[in-house]
Parts: C-alpha cells; structure tokens; sequence
C-alpha cells in the first residue's frame, strides 16, 4: 500500500512540474498596440527602436534592411501567444512596408 501511495504522490508531483514548468518563450515581449503609429514613408528607423526597443532578428530582404520584433510564449495549458512585426526600410532608412501577425484576436 506505501508503494502505490507513493507512486501515486510521485505522478501527481511529476504532473504539477509539467504543467508549472512546461513553457518557454523565444523573442522580446513588445507592445504590438504601437503598430498603428507606423506610416510607411514618414517612419525612421530611429523612431521605430525608440516604439519597440531593439528587434530580435536584423536582416536583409531584396536589398533592403529588415527588422523582426518577434515574440512566442508556449505553456502546457496552451494559452500560447504568437506575435511578429516585420519592418522593411528603405535606403534612407524609412519605412518601405511593414506587417504585424499574431494569433491574439
């Protein structure tokens, strides 16, 4: 009877760990309501890191300089939270065309 009370004990704590510990996250935490504040052409680069900080990733794309905000909290209740803002500037570093995804309705 000990051994099955303390099988029991160890699957109830083994469980509770799971589920307390069972998450991560990748990516910097931004506040994605400052997204309406970007105006394609008029945006700086400047203005952008003084909204969002620095981004999480930096990149190139079709030749010109990107900048990824990214965030991604998981847990193993799945009340998971996905956001991404994707930034392109052009050469004099204003916005050129920027997207925003989250699964957050």
């Amino acid at each position: 009877m000990k051994a099955h009370n303390a099988l029991i004990l160890n699957i109830i704590l083994l469980t509770s760990l799971l589920l307390i510990y069972g998450c991560g996250t990748t990516g910097k935490n931004f506040n994605e309501s400052l997204y309406k504040n970007i105006v394609v052409g008029t945006t700086t680069h400047k203005e952008i890191q003084a909204m969002f900080g620095s981004p999480f990733k930096k990149g190139i794309q079709n030749g010109y300089k990107t900048w990824t905000y990214e965030y991604n909290f998981y847990n193993a209740l799945g009340n998971n939270i996905t956001k991404d803002i994707i930034i392109v500037f052009n050469q004099s570093g204003v916005v050129k065309s920027h997207q925003m995804m989250t699964n957050q309705h």
